[in-house]
């Protein structure tokens, strides 16, 4: 075994951090994220002594800033992960992200854990302060249930104004502390840790906070209390808004340090004791040879720093020398802690006025002057500048990092230097401790010792972790003296976190109740977005000499060699194979060499049985005490599953087939079905067939039936004479499957013979059930080709139905069986109807033989054998099975039509497919309908409908019987289908209903494709039920419209005209043109709405019932249903909202300028607008202002002037054509009728509107319309200024040759004279 990395973790969205975080890096381009494999460095190939006196040479070229910034942004955050692996914090400047852990399941069905953003926003309190520094510290539960285990983790921040924040993993401030006034430069934390031996004094447990020229120490128990009672203060808070409970003050201790120049890190090594030799030796040092010494050594606290001048310096504070200072903890404020959750609670701890609050809040408290505190001693060396230090687990030596690349090694109790490592600039180092298992000790050496344990204490390891970012390397090496034992590229841009502390809140008690799963270090790597720890053996802290294990690994390393080895020689290879693993002693080591052996891809079969039958043999011959047990039972485990893997794969390599003919009659025999329902079940596989044949892309596959041994082993695990399957991925099961069933499917294995096999080996019938029903489902296409495969699985289904434990003895006729309980399950859950209908019918089949005979030994008992032969024949025992199985094959009958229908494709659109109307459909299966409420059934058709783009003409036409059968359209032949099978859930008006909310769904995705709007509109008038018109009309508008109408309405009413493009995109989300079909169809669908609110009371509500079938589903509530349940509108409202929107529809058809649509409604009008239409607004009444009435009046004439030359205006290079024109999206309004239907409501003169619009035919040349409109004209009387403008436009529109020019220029002055008035 040896050094290993292992990803335990990996982060959901590193990049959404990295752009709250840095929000420049979010606007740079892509292409400046070019990253570099970090396998490509080789750390065997740096040279060492290139990094002991200079810097190496690195290219500062601008192109690659972006590169670096984008890789390297990790380096310049603060970074915190909870040793309990919960929380991870991520801090830059004021900002902070919260990850926490989530655990989903992987491609491979294996569920692995993922760092997702809990909580993000800014810390800062103070005005230009930033964080310097955080912690993420577990807290113990006071539960008795969960003792020792983490209750909740404290985030501890500190900044460069001197304050010390907590906060919850929500991002709620419990509470602030100011002790020193100067920056916040380094947090660390010390929990409590059982003394490995009785001469180790117990520590206490603290968080110490560096500043640059003091130390604060708060004690452990102190702090816990407090940071509980802050956080009860701030639930209750929350929950009622005024309890006050003040929490316990924070015992501490603040040292000034003196005598050096700076200071960098520190360490708290904690309460440690003199021994009367070190005592006297301090004494005469300080005091000189006079000096006196007490009885007792006194207990001191160490303190060590690093920085400069000097470069460690070493401090010792007595114990009891000053009594610890108490601080009144300063609780946040609830109204400006940053969680939401708490905005509403402000002034929950009562205090007096918001102005008295600020004026407290300004004022900082008071800091308690510090302790002068002399260093003692250090290590001189005026040139060189600490930058870190970590202290070991064991708190006995500390890593010490300086500018000058070296990593020294420090003995704290001594206070001297032991080793140094040189090349190491911008290192990071941890510290790994690592436990000797007792029971992996070689049995031949165990010594039964009188200590507690037989094989003695256990030992312990450290190992010291670095970083060195400049090589992208991270290497583990032996302390004090030891070597390195592993190294590992890892990257030029990662971070290793080492917290140095668990979980806050024990004791010797309950720190021994439950041991948390914690990581000790852990590297974070931004590039790949992973979260990595290491792995080392205990071994490798023992020497080579002394070591048995380290000849144990030397064999493993020299087997695994051999296995990667290409040799054409396999007798030699496994000659030697045996060899080097009889030759292991340790047998953990013996039991991963042989892991290592069956996991060879290179090996054949006959090698890896051979190899296991050796050390199989050679173990039995061994004494039991020298034989590990476990390593005994893994050996015969894995024989046997070779056992089965050799037996299965002679029975597939047998050549056998079966000469018995097959015909559709015996597949009615064997499935029990009338030659009637026998066509049926084919046809309807036939056309399934068909459909899905066109949308199916089936690639090459290897070949079925073929399982490597080593797959076969990984797959499969033998425990107390039963073979399990592992917890393996979908397409795992199917490969495992058909290496067991496949060529019994297809006839060219012996059925009976594998089934003996595998029931022999010890696999349950159960898990063979579950094994061949998922080959048989996954290989649907394969299956129907091949009838005769249903005669196989139904010979296999019997077998295994037949075996012990399958179907219980004491099962009746009036119970559900778990073993067709687990068959229906499969076959509910499966997309491949096809393979399931037919799975199903066997299954009905066997169970039916079966119940038959069951029901016939019970005859058999009390009547005459022919008698009960006579039975059995004619009839079929009932059983709840049977009507189970009936249930399940109408249910599967009817997915299966529906998913043919799904697959159909209809004939080319002639308007050009949406990318929307490209995605592929969802597979159906029962479980999926039956899941899918009342409504599941009608959507899923309202989808390939729109994907389709059938018209609501084409449904119409299909659900007539008539039509239907005379059509040659396939798709209109399986839409009659549809309706026949599904009379309910595919009803015309329901089936309209889902189509119109699917379509509008999908516009609302995409604005711009308006014909989706319009299609939509078509199936709501489509619904003949008014209750179903109205509601869907209702939810339409309330859900997707209302928002875009009012802001197209005040855009238009802001800018006085027909908004530009630009506009339109910015406040409505869509084009001019876009917008102009979206009011027109608003339009259309008022309309709908107050004519369904007028023939609603007239019709009965409908009922939204469900097929006999169907009757069991759950899920969301139908469209229907919902539609149903939507109150009456308030007809004004509706009618007074289908005015501004025909206004505004005819402003964007036209293009009219100088027109607000507001300024034609008074306050009332204005008021009522985008309210709810079902509540009752203020509406104007009576007569209306003149003023209002003029300016309708001017916009009404604008409107029909602008369609009348829009319509009847002479084209310049085509004859004009008297046709109704059509804009992009359908047939154009009669805007004229429109507009006198406007003026009725506007409270204008029709006979003002309709005379305009007379003027404007006689104008554009339509004389013929002129007059048969001038016919409808209920004032003929015209003021002479009218007509003399009438008779101007005449005479411009003659030309000057013609003959009756002269006589209009006589009529004109005759009429100009008569208008004159008298002089």
């Amino acid at each position: 075994m040896a050094c290993s990395i292992v990803q335990f973790c990996t982060f959901q969205d590193l990049q959404a951090a990295r752009d709250f975080l840095f929000p420049r890096l979010r606007e740079e381009t892509p292409s400046c994220a070019v990253r570099r494999d970090p396998s490509k460095s080789n750390w065997e190939d740096d040279g060492w002594g290139t990094w002991e006196e200079t810097e190496p040479q690195e290219p500062e070229e601008e192109g690659n800033m972006c590169k670096t910034q984008k890789t390297s942004w990790l380096q310049d955050c603060v970074l915190s992960l909870s040793p309990t692996n919960d929380l991870m914090v991520i801090a830059r400047e004021q900002k902070a992200v919260f990850l926490v852990p989530k655990w989903k399941h992987s491609a491979k069905g294996k569920e692995e854990m993922q760092f997702a953003v809990g909580w993000s926003g800014s810390l800062s309190v103070e005005e230009a302060e930033c964080v310097t520094s955080a912690l993420c510290i577990p807290l113990a539960s006071q539960k008795r249930s969960s003792t020792g285990r983490p209750d909740w983790t404290c985030i501890v921040v500190g900044f460069t104004s001197g304050y010390v924040r907590f906060y919850t993993e929500s991002g709620v401030l419990l509470l602030s502390q100011l002790l020193n006034e100067d920056p916040v430069l380094q947090l660390k934390c010390r929990t409590y840790e059982i003394p490995r031996h009785p001469g180790v004094t117990e520590q206490n447990e603290e968080l110490s906070i560096l500043y640059p020229a003091a130390i604060v120490t708060i004690d452990g128990f102190s702090l816990f209390q407090s940071l509980r009672a802050c956080r009860n203060q701030v639930a209750k808070a929350a929950a009622s808004g005024n309890e006050n409970i003040q929490p316990p003050p924070l015992a501490y201790k603040k040292w000034g340090l003196q005598d050096i120049d700076t200071i960098i890190d520190h360490a708290s090594i904690g309460i440690m004791t003199l021994s009367p030799f070190d005592q006297m030796k301090t004494a005469s040092n300080i005091g000189g040879y006079n000096a006196a010494i007490k009885n007792s050594p006194p207990a001191m606290s160490q303190y060590v720093t690093v920085g400069s001048n000097p470069f460690t310096g070493f401090f010792y504070a007595l114990e009891g020398s000053t009594q610890p200072l108490l601080s009144h903890v300063a609780l946040a404020v609830a109204s400006k802690l940053t969680s939401a959750l708490f905005n509403a609670a402000s002034g929950w701890l009562g205090w007096k006025s918001k102005h008295e609050e600020e004026v407290v809040q300004k004022q900082k408290p008071k800091v308690e002057p510090a302790t002068p505190l002399a260093v003692r001693f250090g290590l001189p060396d005026s040139r060189r500048h600490g930058e870190s230090i970590c202290l070991s687990p064991c708190n006995t030596l500390a890593a010490v990092t300086d500018d000058f690349g070296r990593i020294i090694l420090l003995d704290v109790a001594r206070g001297i230097a032991i080793r140094m490592w040189k090349g190491y600039r911008d290192a990071q180092t941890g510290w790994i401790q690592i436990a000797e298992d007792l029971h992996e000790r070689a049995p031949e050496k165990v010594d039964f010792s009188p200590f507690g344990s037989p094989q003695g204490p256990s030992r312990v390891a450290q190992f010291l972790v670095i970083y060195a970012p400049r090589r992208g390397i991270l290497e583990v090496w032996s302390t004090q003296q030891g070597p390195r034992v592993g190294a590992f590229n890892v990257g030029k841009h990662c971070r290793l976190l080492y917290p140095g502390y668990k979980i806050m809140g024990l004791n010797n008690v309950t720190s021994q109740n439950w041991q948390p799963q914690t990581y000790q270090m852990c590297l974070v790597d931004p590039v790949s977005g992973s979260v990595k720890t290491v792995h080392v053996p205990f071994h490798l802290a023992l020497s080579d000499k002394k070591s048995e294990r380290a000849k144990d690994m030397h064999l493993v390393k020299k087997l695994g060699a051999l296995l990667k080895a290409k040799s054409p020689n396999l007798d030699l290879i496994e000659t030697e194979i045996k060899e080097l693993i009889l030759d292991i002693k340790y047998p953990a080591t013996k039991k991963q060499a042989l892991e290592s052996i069956l996991a060879s891809i290179r090996l054949p079969f006959s090698c890896l049985r051979n190899i296991t039958q050796t050390l199989m043999d050679t173990l039995k011959n061994q004494e039991l005490e020298c034989v590990g047990e476990g390593l005994l039972q893994f050996c015969a485990n894995k024989l046997k599953l070779l056992h089965l893997y050799e037996s299965v794969s002679q029975l597939n390599s047998i050549d056998f087939h079966s000469d018995t003919p097959f015909s559709d009659n015996d597949l009615s025999v064997l499935l029990r079905l009338d030659e009637k329902e026998l066509l049926k079940l084919q046809a309807l596989l036939e056309k399934y067939k068909q459909e899905n044949s066109r949308t199916a892309v089936r690639f090459s596959d290897d070949k079925d039936g073929v399982l490597p041994v080593k797959t076969f082993l990984e797959y499969l695990e033998h425990e107390k004479d039963v073979i399990n399957m592992k917890k393996i991925s979908e397409e795992d099961c199917v490969a495992l499957g058909s290496f067991f069933f496949w060529k019994c499917l297809c006839g060219e294995s012996s059925t009976e013979d594998m089934c003996r096999t595998l029931e022999s080996a010890g696999l349950s019938p159960q898990l063979l059930l579950s094994l061949l029903l998922s080959v048989w489902l996954s290989k649907e296409k394969d299956v129907l080709d091949k009838p005769q495969s249903v005669c196989c699985l139904h010979t296999m289904l019997y077998l295994l139905s037949k075996m012990k434990v399958a179907i219980e003895e004491t099962w009746d006729s009036q119970s559900v069986s778990p073993w067709w309980q687990q068959m229906r399950a499969a076959c509910i859950q499966s997309e491949h109807n096809g393979a399931a209908l037919l799975s199903a019918h066997v299954g009905h089949a066997v169970a039916a033989q079966i119940s038959n005979s069951l029901t016939e030994k019970h005859f058999s008992q009390t009547v005459s054998g022919t008698d009960s032969e006579a039975l059995t024949d004619s009839w079929e025992a009932l059983s709840l099975d049977t009507e189970y199985w009936k249930l399940l094959l109408k249910q599967l009958e009817d997915c299966l039509l529906l998913q043919t229908l799904l697959h159909s494709k209809a004939p080319a659109s002639a308007s050009k497919a949406s990318s929307l109307q490209s995605e592929p459909l969802p597979k159906l299966s029962v479980k999926k309908l039956l899941e899918g409420g009342k409504g599941g059934i009608a959507d899923s058709v309202a989808k390939w409908i729109f994907k389709q783009d059938v018209s609501p003409e084409v449904l119409k036409l299909a659900n007539k019987e008539g039509d239907a059968e005379d059509s040659d359209e396939p798709k209109e032949d399986l839409l009659h289908l549809a309706y026949k099978q599904f009379p309910c859930s595919l009803e015309l008006d329901v089936l309209h209903a889902h189509c119109c909310w699917e379509y509008v769904v999908q516009w609302n995705k995409d604005p711009e494709e308006a014909r989706f709007f319009v299609r939509s509109i078509e199936h709501l008038e489509h619904i003949l039920n008014a209750h179903v018109q109205n509601g869907i009309a209702l939810m339409m508008w309330n859900t997707f419209l209302v928002k875009r109408f009012s802001a197209a309405t005040y855009l238009m009413d802001k800018v006085g005209k027909a908004p530009k493009d630009r506009l339109c995109r910015r406040d409505v989300g869509m084009s001019d043109t876009a917008m102009t079909s979206f009011l027109g169809c608003c339009w259309d669908l008022l309309q709908t709405l107050m004519e369904a609110d007028v023939s609603r009371d007239e019709m009965q509500v409908p009922v939204v019932d469900t097929e006999d079938a169907w009757l069991a589903v759950e899920g969301p509530v139908s469209i229907a249903e919902l539609a149903l349940e939507q109150k009456h509108i308030h007809y004004p409202l509706v009618e007074h909202h289908s005015v501004l929107c025909s206004l505004l529809y005819a402003v964007m058809r036209f293009s009219l300028k100088t027109v607000k649509p507001l300024s034609l409604f008074d306050s009332k009008g204005k008021n009522a607008f985008f309210k709810d239409l079902t509540s009752i607004q203020l509406l104007p009444s009576g007569e209306m202002d003149a003023n209002f009435i003029s300016v309708r009046q001017q916009f009404l004439l604008k409107v029909v002037s602008a369609a009348v030359q829009a319509r009847h205006a002479v084209p310049k290079d085509k004859d004009s054509s008297e046709e109704a024109p059509t804009t992009l999206f359908g047939k154009d309004q009669d805007w004229p009728a429109l507009a006198l239907d406007l003026a009725h409501h506007l409270q204008v003169s029709e006979d003002v509107v309709r005379r305009h619009y007379v003027r404007e035919l006689y104008s554009c040349g339509a004389d013929h319309l002129g007059e048969e409109n001038s016919q409808d004209l209920q004032n003929t009387e015209v003021p002479i200024a009218t007509t003399a403008k009438l008779v101007n436009k005449v005479i411009e529109l003659l030309p000057e040759n013609h003959g009756q020019y002269s006589l209009a220029l006589h009529l004109t002055e005759a009429v100009e004279a008569i208008a004159m008035p008298p002089l």
